[in-house]
């Protein structure tokens, strides 16, 4: 439920914190005071959009921050799939709206995009106002509140999976039958890139060693260079080489070990540094005789090198990725050049898809019609205690083309007074008619949803009398399964209420300034009897407001 929102210069309201009651909360005060405002707020806190006019002149910024405690489940999935934490059962909302156009937008104290609050929005309450009530006045609108309140879900799902398996299928045989050319172009330019990856004979691993190659003979020069220089230290040529002076050490040394035991160990060490620099010696003249650097094999690991690469550009970086492109483009090539086997497997999975899809539509109309005739069975019940026992409303179904949501196109008719035929709701319903209607229909659609706060903007649009006080009785009932938060101008509506608010708004230093107060018992006995008699109640009009409130 709406615990509390703060709200800081949004239009005339400068700073207001309002706190809510978990029941039947009402919310009066003149025209033009600021209630529309406190709407407003909440529609922003739900990701819509609003205008940067509604900042307060002379501010750079306005602030909405709403507080949500005990929110249905399938609000707290979506907050812990968004990775929002929870804590002490709090959701804090914060947006502020700038002046130069920015939002910024914050739950629970962590930056959020403005898409997070309007996908938790309506998750967390339902704002009913004359706009809905016009919506529902087009027949587009009708499926989604018998959709809402249906107990098929599963069925929708198994309908929607078999529509998009359907609809893949159809998509991919006008494909084939649209693009003809297209395919024979594509077979050519298949074949080609795979006979030229084909003739390539590539090996996995062969890049690298190209590269390695290619380096090596590159500098094959300097690479001789430096053996021939080596071997001649070692060798040695017309002065002493390394290994003919170590092995002179040797020998020195070898002569006196047995005259001096000390140094018995070092003439071993020198032994073994003579035998392993003779090593060297034979290796470097080794690789010495095998540098035969053929000029023409460094033009063909280029050139091999080269068209490797140049394959690398155009199927893949690497040889692997070459060689799994060219896998793949004869898989297609096979598929393609299997046309009209394909095209004949492919209208038989067509029609299979079809009569599936088919048949799930058909036990979805069937319950979608099974459960609008019980929807306008409700929504009379309830209109009959809202004054209108007469109306009577039947459900229209008829068959369309097939969509994601099955071939049904339905519309509620009314007939308001006996002996007239049931007609489009846009061509006999009045404002106080469709009002009670909207209230009836959101008294049925509240019993299916887990949404618990439910917000009704002006319901008693076009009412007074008997039917303003059966819309009250309506509202309390709802409030005992729900938060219910509405904006009303009937005393008859306000006086069920267990918190009243009333938004006035004056005028200080020439600004105009709205505030939010709750009212107490001879508050509220004033401002009944202010909606009933004016600004200057009378004895009798004060006297009639106690009686409703005592009533209650």
């Amino acid at each position: 439920m709406l615990l509390n929102i703060y709200i800081e210069n949004v239009a005339v309201i400068e700073k207001a914190s309002i706190d809510f009651d978990d029941s039947f909360n009402i919310l009066t005060g003149e025209t033009g005071a600021g209630k529309s405002i406190i709407i407003d707020s909440i529609n922003a806190i739900m990701g819509q959009r609003i205008s940067r006019e509604l900042i307060r002149s002379g501010s750079e910024s306005a602030v909405i921050i709403a507080t949500f405690s005990d929110v249905s489940q399938s609000a707290l999935n979506i907050f812990e799939e968004m990775g929002y934490d929870v804590e002490d059962d709090l959701f804090i909302i914060q947006r502020q709206i700038t002046t130069a156009g920015k939002n910024i937008c914050k739950i629970n104290g962590r930056p959020a995009p403005l898409s997070a609050l309007k996908k938790i929005g309506p998750a967390l309450l339902n704002i009913y106002g004359q706009n809905e009530g016009y919506d529902f006045m087009t027949a587009d609108s009708h499926l989604r509140y018998i959709d809402a309140v249906g107990e098929y879900n599963d069925l929708s799902i198994d309908y929607k999976h078999k529509y998009d398996v359907y609809s893949d299928i159809r998509r991919k045989l006008n494909d084939m039958q649209d693009n003809i050319q297209e395919r024979e172009r594509r077979i050519d330019l298949l074949q080609y890139q795979i006979q030229e990856i084909e003739d390539a004979e590539l090996q996995d691993g062969e890049l690298e060693e190209l590269e390695e190659r290619r380096r090596f003979l590159a500098n094959s020069e300097k690479i001789r260079m430096g053996l021939s220089y080596a071997y001649a230290l070692l060798a040695g040529g017309e002065e002493e080489g390394a290994v003919s002076a170590v092995d002179n050490v040797n020998n020195s040394l070898s002569e006196i070990s047995s005259l001096y035991p000390a140094i018995d160990e070092l003439s071993q060490r020198v032994q073994s540094s003579y035998e392993e620099l003779k090593d060297c010696q034979y290796e470097i003249s080794n690789l010495l005789d095998e540098i035969d650097a053929d000029p023409d094999e460094l033009n063909e690991v280029e050139d091999r090198y080269d068209l490797i690469r140049t394959l690398s550009r155009k199927y893949g970086d690497t040889i692997a990725e070459i060689l799994e492109y060219c896998e793949k483009s004869q898989n297609e090539l096979d598929e393609l050049i299997q046309f009209d086997e394909n095209k004949e497997k492919l209208e038989q999975q067509f029609e299979t898809a079809k009569k599936e899809m088919i048949s799930a539509a058909k036990l979805l109309t069937a319950e979608r019609t099974k459960t609008a005739q019980e929807f306008c069975k409700a929504v009379m019940q309830e209109m009959r205690f809202l004054d209108m026992p007469n109306m009577v409303m039947v459900p229209e179904i008829t068959k369309c083309d097939y969509s994601s949501t099955g071939c049904d196109r339905l519309e509620i008719l009314i007939s308001a007074n006996p002996g007239e035929e049931p007609k489009p709701l846009s061509k006999i319903a009045s404002g106080g008619e469709l009002s009670r209607i909207m209230l009836a229909i959101k008294t049925i659609v509240a019993e299916k949803d887990e949404i618990s706060t439910l917000i009704f903007d002006e319901i008693d649009t076009g009412i007074s009398g008997s039917a303003a006080s059966k819309v009250g009785r309506k509202l309390l009932q709802l409030s005992k399964t729900h938060q219910v938060l509405c904006i009303t101008h009937q005393a008859q509506i306000a006086a069920l209420a267990d918190l009243h608010l009333f938004i006035s708004k004056a005028v200080t230093d020439g600004r105009t300034y709205t505030t939010v107060k709750k009212l107490n018992l001879d508050e509220r006995k004033y401002e009944l009897s202010r909606i009933i008699d004016g600004n200057n109640p009378s004895e009798l009009s004060l006297k009639h407001a106690e009686e409703m409130l005592n009533s209650k």
